[in-house]
């Protein structure tokens, strides 16, 4: 194939990207030169060093930029089809806010306080809050997805893995991207990314501008209020990013990042599983409608600032500086029952930020790789939701009735951590880290009944007027702190060039929190902790044509937290305890496999099985008073027995250039969305996906038509559950008096068509 100065992708691929291409090795346009074709070697940050994927002893999966632009990859939440036994979903009622789950283990519910189980970084930055977590793919380098406790290099919260997202460096030159798609509900996106040397090989200055827009794959059937947008699964999202870096010396380079996004698409509505037994709604025909008497807006801004220093001291000593500041503001709309009555709605606000700091060095020697660091995270994550149960307050004589809850969960966490790899022969190397932990946490929680029907801000609704001051009780103000110490150790063996064997037994932390929903005063739940157990074996085989990456893992959760919800008279109460309820363990095999048939034809497979189990379950017996195991009541949430992908990549040269067509198969195996005693339950589903992507022979345009969710699969990725099943096989009605039970969808069958050209 020909290799193009400029060009915009040249068929790369990561070995764990289930389904992506990788470039072919070749002469460059001189037919006298003959090189065999052989896998690009990939380069990734998993241990905070540059490392080639095949020589690092982390289960992991990388997708570079042109890998995901090749498949009209848009949101990070797409990467899951790529990564074996990692669950990447938008969560319930918006589209910013993201779940994620690897081998088992995450954390389902974003209300402010909660804690993390897979960790979210920009440019190792740490994300800690989901709200805007689902990141929209603009000027970056790759994704790598790393699956497994990674306590020791990225901390607390990355008990099930970390995702990294990772933006392009600079090169020095001036560029400029254009990139406009077109597509199916009117998808409209234009996507502007460059850079300019403002000083030659001294300071240049980047820049990225997104504006992506598309109307609802459904609609608001019906809504008491005026003037509301019916789109129901729209998109209207802004997305800006400035970078300078500055080469003050040959050793010292200054960088500073800035991006900032605002989400005005819809909150999504809900699909009604069972008819309404308070409305005449029936249930909806199609998965995307939805009913609602809330507002349809929906809003999510997000603003972050960093500055790294990177200071060379020798060949083998660097230094590194990295601060951060991120804001998020979000006012939401949730309609839990999803009818035009205020039977169970929930308005609310997200208000959070986070500072960071850190140190890290790192030191290569003849035998040996070192990273330690120095780390410091400040974060105040608030929030304020109302429960309006307006009809059930109708019901006994009331004007209204809202449960308000709202509060702050302050966390300040430092650590030191250290990491050193030792070649102990030429086939023979060890691992050894630790990173030592310190959290404290502060929580204030106001939880109480108004009788009337409230909103968090006066203009919520059109004439609404906030009553002042504070309308709820104080019911929970506390403190608590946790140190943790969590190792790593590793063992590895190269039998040769090509084939690399290691195990390694990691620990990781999810830090302790407090109830963001107490009604009164309760201990916060202390931290979860995961251990776990890896063997795995990375090869090339076929002189480097076929590469087979494959890992055994085993893993034990233990001290999981859990919200578990008390029988009470009161059915206006939302009465639940936090607490540490008991334990999980899972097994599993993950293997990734890329084939290079010919120059042209790259296959590619995935998969990743995973046996998962609640051991124990400890509650107590509201009547008893004793303990009871109700663990044959859980199961593990979002996490399929089973995954694969099969895929192919094709290659055709011709005169005006090359065309990439790329198919892909990807299969999720039947999954429960919630817990404990879990009414809704995805059967297994599968997604096809076809791309072509054209290049031009000057390397400036580019086109690629994108066709996802071929068969147009129907699949829950989420859902709300206030109800009770009954022996004869329907249900008592829950919160509010009504037969809640509610599912979100994943996208239909959407066709785009992207153009784009590079100066």
């Amino acid at each position: 194939m020909k290799r193009y100065t400029g060009r915009l992708s040249i068929l790369a691929m990561t070995i764990s990207a289930a389904l992506s291409s990788q470039s072919i090795i070749a002469a460059e346009n001189d037919n006298s030169v003959k090189v065999d074709p052989a896998l690009e070697r990939i380069e990734v940050t998993a241990r905070k060093s540059v490392e080639s994927l095949q020589e690092v002893p982390v289960t992991m999966t990388s997708l570079s930029a042109d890998e995901m632009s090749e498949r009209g990859i848009e949101l990070i939440t797409e990467v899951q089809q790529f990564s074996p036994n990692t669950t990447l979903q938008r969560s319930r009622g918006t589209n910013s806010t993201i779940t994620a789950f690897i081998r088992g283990v995450g954390q389902q519910d974003p209300l402010w306080g909660y804690e993390a189980g897979v960790g979210i970084y920009i440019d190792d930055v740490y994300i800690a809050r989901p709200q805007g977590a689902v990141l929209d793919l603009l000027d970056v380098e790759r994704v790598e997805v790393l699956r497994g406790p990674q306590g020791t290099l990225y901390g607390k919260n990355t008990i099930g893995g970390a995702i990294k997202y990772v933006t392009k460096e600079m090169s020095g030159d001036a560029e400029l991207k254009i990139q406009g798609t077109i597509g199916q509900y009117n998808q409209k996106d234009i996507k502007l990314t460059g850079q300019y040397p403002l000083i030659a090989d001294k300071l240049y200055i980047g820049f990225g501008l997104a504006n992506m827009q598309r109307d609802g794959f459904g609609e608001f059937l019906t809504s008491d209020l005026a003037n509301q947008d019916k789109e129901n699964y729209n998109k209207d999202l802004t997305a800006s990013r400035i970078s300078l870096e500055y080469h003050a010396s040959d050793d010292l380079l200054l960088s500073f990042n800035w991006d900032k996004t605002k989400d005005d698409s819809n909150a999504k509505g809900g699909y009604r599983l069972l008819p309404s037994i308070l409305t005449d709604a029936p249930v909806p025909d199609e998965v995307y409608d939805s009913y609602t008497s809330l507002p349809t807006w929906n809003e999510v801004e997000l603003e972050g600032i960093s500055f790294t220093a990177k200071w060379t001291l020798s060949d083998a000593t660097s230094l590194k500086y990295v601060f951060s500041k991120r804001d998020s503001y979000s006012p939401t709309n949730i309609d839990f029952d999803n009818t035009s009555l205020r039977i169970f709605d929930v308005p609310a606000i997200y208000d959070d930020n986070q500072r960071t700091h850190e140190i890290q060095m790192n030191v290569i020697g003849d035998r040996s790789k070192f990273v330690s660091g120095l780390y410091y995270y400040d974060g105040e994550s608030c929030g304020q939701f109302e429960a309006i149960l307006e009809v059930l307050g109708q019901s006994i004589g009331l004007p209204g009735l809202t449960r308000e809850v709202s509060g702050c969960s302050n966390s300040k966490s430092t650590a030191a951590y250290a990491q050193l790899s030792y070649d102990l022969s030429d086939k023979w190397s060890v691992t050894a880290g630790a990173r030592y932990t310190k959290d404290k946490k502060e929580a204030i929680v106001r939880n109480g009944l108004v009788f009337d029907t409230v909103y968090p801000e006066s203009g919520w609704i059109d004439g609404y007027v906030r009553p002042d001051g504070e309308l709820v009780p104080v019911v929970l103000d506390d403190r608590e702190q946790w140190s943790k110490f969590t190792p790593r150790l590793g063992v590895e063996y190269q039998a040769n060039d090509d084939l690399m064997f290691f195990t390694s037994f990691s620990q990781g932390f999810k830090s302790g929190t407090f109830n963001p929903r107490a009604t009164g005063p309760e201990p916060a739940a202390n931290p979860e902790d995961v251990d776990s157990f890896e063997i795995g074996m990375k090869s090339e085989w076929l002189e480097n044509r076929l590469r087979a990456n494959v890992t055994l893992f085993s893993l034990d959760h233990k001290d999981r937290q859990y919200i578990s919800v008390l029988p009470s008279a009161d059915a206006s109460v939302l009465n639940q305890r936090l607490g540490n309820i008991g334990s999980s363990d899972a097994n599993g095999i993950e293997a990734e496999f890329t084939y290079l048939a010919t120059p042209d034809l790259m296959l590619s497979a995935s998969f990743g099985y995973i046996d998962s189990d609640f051991k124990e379950v400890i509650d107590t017996d509201p009547d008893t008073g004793l303990p009871f195991d109700k663990s044959d009541t859980f199961s593990i949430s979002n996490t399929p027995e089973y995954t694969f992908n099969l895929g192919a990549n094709y290659t055709i040269e011709s005169s005006v250039g090359d065309f990439i067509v790329n198919a892909s198969y990807y299969y999720r195996d039947d999954y429960v969305l919630f817990e404990e005693n879990s009414l809704l339950t995805q059967e297994g589903y599968g997604i096809a996906n076809m791309s072509v992507v054209w290049y031009s022979d000057d390397g400036h345009w580019n086109a690629g038509l994108h066709v996802k969710n071929l068969t147009d699969e129907e699949y829950m990725i989420g859902g709300y559950q206030f109800v009770a099943p009954l022996d004869d096989g329907g249900y008592a009605p829950g919160l509010g008096g009504d037969n809640t039970l509610i599912g979100y969808f994943g996208d239909p069958r959407t066709v785009s068509l992207t153009l784009g050209y590079q100066f």
